[in-house]
Formats: C-alpha cells, sequence, structure tokens
C-alpha cells in the first residue's frame, strides 16, 4: 500500500513547518467532527443512553487491540495517561531483595519513576544501559544485561529522543528465558510503526494516546498480558464490574470484575467526546496502516537526512532508526538559543531533546517541509 500526502485532511497553515508531532499530533477532519459530535451529546445530556458508557469503549478496545495484533479486545485497558498505566503496572509487582530492574538511558521519565519507587519498596536495583557509540552496541548490551537477576525490563520501541530501534524481538526472547516481564511503553510508535503483540509478547504494553494514535491529551491505551489478570487496580472504578451495565442493580454491590485487563480501566473511561475522537482516529490509521505510513516517512525524509548530514550533523544510520521519527545531533559550537529563537520566528516547529532536535513527521508533511528547517539549520552552523 503507498499513501498519498494527507494535508487537505488537516488545518495546518502554509506558512507553518510542523515536525514535531512526536510532542503532540494534530487533529485531522474526522477526529474534530467526531468531538463536536460528542460536544453536542453533552449540550442535550437527555440523548445520552446507557449504552453509550460500554458500547463505545467496547469498539475503542476492538480497534486498539486490531492495531496491535491482539486477539483479545479484553486485554486492553482505556487510561489517562502513560504514568497511569505504568503505575498500575507497578501496584502488581512483588520483588526479592537484590532484583533487577533494566532499564535505558535517559528514558522518558513516565517510564522511570515508578519503577524507582517500586526498587525502593523491595530494595531492588535500577540497571541503567548506557547509550554507546552505535545503536546495535546499545541492543548487545541490553540483551547481554539481562540475568537471572532480572525481575523487569521497561523500555520503549525505539529511544523517544532520536528514534534509535530497539531489538524487541531480541530483547523479549531474552528476557522470557529468564522469567522476566517484558513492559514496553509505545508512546513514539504504535500508530506510526507497525507492532505485534502476538511476536514481541510483551507483559504490558502502554501507550500515550496524543501523538501518533491522534487521540486527545489525556488518553492513553494499555495492553495487558495474562501475568495481570487478577491483579488489583489503583482505583475501583464502577464501570468495571461485572454486569455494570445494569444500572438499576449498581447497588447490589459486585465483588468481581469484569475480564482481564477491564479492571484497569480508568474511571469516567467512556467520556462521550474523547472515545468518540479516539474511535475515528483509530480507524483512520488502521486504514493507513502503520506501515504505510512508516514507508511514506522514510520516502519524504530519505533526501534530508542526507543534507542534514552534509551540514555536519549527526543523524543514526537509516536501518538502525525509525522514520517517523528521527534525532539530529548538532555540533556542540552551535548556539541553541538562537537556533531555536529562529525556528519559532519562522514557524518551524521541532522539539529539543538532549542533544538533538528531535524531527517527527507524518502524512501532513512532505519532502519540501524539511528545506526551511535545512537553510535555518544552515544559517547557523556558518556563524
Amino acid at each position: 500500500m503507498t499513501l498519498k500526502n494527507q494535508k487537505h485532511q488537516f488545518d495546518i497553515p502554509d506558512d507553518t513547518t510542523y515536525l514535531n508531532i512526536a510532542a503532540q499530533s494534530p487533529a485531522f477532519k474526522s477526529i474534530f467532527e467526531a468531538g463536536l459530535e460528542g460536544l453536542k451529546q453533552k449540550n442535550r445530556p437527555y440523548t445520552i443512553k446507557g449504552s453509550d458508557y460500554f458500547e463505545p469503549v467496547t469498539e475503542l478496545k476492538k480497534l486498539f487491540a486490531k492495531l496491535v495484533d491482539a486477539d483479545e479486545y479484553n486485554r486492553v485497558a482505556l487510561l489517562p495517561s502513560v504514568s497511569y498505566g505504568m503505575a498500575t503496572v507497578a501496584n502488581n509487582i512483588v520483588l526479592n531483595e537484590g532484583d533487577e530492574i533494566l532499564v535505558v538511558d535517559e528514558q522518558f521519565p513516565s517510564n522511570i519513576y515508578s519503577w524507582q519507587k517500586l526498587a525502593k519498596k523491595y530494595n531492588a536495583k535500577i540497571i541503567t544501559i548506557k547509550d554507546p557509540v552505535t545503536v546495535k552496541q546499545w541492543n548487545q548490551d541490553i540483551i547481554d544485561a539481562i540475568n537471572v537477576k532480572t525481575a523487569l525490563v521497561a523500555i520503549g520501541n525505539i529511544h523517544w529522543s532520536n528514534g534509535s530501534l530497539f531489538n524487541l524481538k531480541a530483547i523479549s526472547k531474552k528476557a522470557k528465558s529468564h522469567n522476566s516481564l517484558l513492559v514496553i511503553d509505545g508512546s513514539q510508535t504504535v500508530g506510526a510503526l507497525p507492532f505485534s503483540v502476538k511476536e514481541i509478547q510483551p507483559d504490558a504494553l502502554i501507550c500515550a494516546g496524543y501523538k501518533w494514535l491522534f487521540g486527545p491529551y489525556g488518553c492513553a491505551y494499555g495492553y495487558f498480558g495474562p501475568y495481570f489478570d487478577n491483579g488489583n487496580p489503583i482505583e475501583e472504578n464502577w464501570a468495571n464490574r461485572l454486569n455494570s451495565d445494569d444500572f438499576s442493580r449498581l447497588t447490589s454491590y459486585e465483588s468481581e470484575y469484569k475480564p482481564m485487563a477491564n479492571r484497569y480501566s480508568v474511571g469516567e473511561n467512556g467520556n462521550f467526546i474523547y472515545v468518540r475522537m479516539q474511535i475515528a482516529a483509530l480507524k483512520q490509521i488502521i486504514e493507513w496502516t502503520p506501515k504505510a505510513i512508516q514507508n511514506y516517512c522514510k520516502d519524504i525524509s530519505l533526501g534530508a537526512v542526507k543534507e542534514f548530514k552534509a551540514l555536519g550533523c549527526e543523524i543514526e544510520d537509516d536501518n538502525y532508526r525509525s522514520h517517523h521519527l528521527f534525532g539530529i545531533k548538532l555540533p556542540e559550537s552551535m548556539d541553541l538559543n538562537a537556533l531555536k529563537k529562529d525556528l519559532l520566528d519562522k514557524n518551524i516547529f521541532v522539539s529539543f531533546r538532549g542533544n538533538y532536535i528531535r524531527i517527527s513527521c507524518h502524512l501532513f508533511n512532505t519532502a519540501d517541509d524539511f528545506k526551511p528547517l535545512i537553510s535555518c539549520l544552515a544559517s547557523h552552523l556558518k556563524v
């Protein structure tokens, strides 16, 4: 499947260069319209039916399950954030003193703080795998570090700041050989890079919804494997209990949860505005397919990558990074504050993450969108 540019579906002005979907996605037309429909329903609450609390939620879970190649939609929970999902995972893990939790250097905070708290609680250790010269070596270092003491590997599909690809299939195989849990933060990949639960077999996959999944800020998704089937949620949401769709029996308090991951969904997850928007977003992503999105991003960025390298910027080899998100390592001599001001003045939007400019593109971009950034960088490198 070959995709064409989809800028006509977005409201991005021609004088704006938006290469920053990794920070916040724009909405396309069907999402915007779905949100309006939700607002109309809120404006007339007497149109809200009991089934509206449940049926759209089920549809949304089925769509996310399809996107990540999971057979059972009941393994999907609707969350408000990645940190909520990671806290839920941590709430259901018991460690032994001296156990190890493996993470990578400069991992996103939402995939760190819960593990720090868990390690402190059980007197376990956080093992951080530093970034070596090559991503190939980084992957090998991660695999080599997994041992009999490794209780948990918490990692992303890529590194969020520069797009370095982690070999999750090999990491998962090694983790499972030592009965280590594997928890994946898919926030910067799911929706733009193919991901298969069947292939990777994570114990949990947590994804922010407002980036590559085009949902509103304040939504996220969680896939929870069999390890978590009988766990404890961090809140007691009435809608997560059996028979909760029968409003006449809500005070006949139910001790049993709905099956699998349903117990982990956040309260008020049937949000009539958010869920409509999320359904519209996932339907479109599934139609586009993550594979085709990845190929499109690769095609429009190839020429720009060559030009960035010609300017003296460092970019990881194509085979060891993603193409929807990648980092440009700038010369240390560059005045970053001056560059940031210039980019803002010219309506060029990217992210600065550590030593990298993080570029993230999608179907609303073309190869021409990279030209203003290249020109701006070139002018500062000559100073």
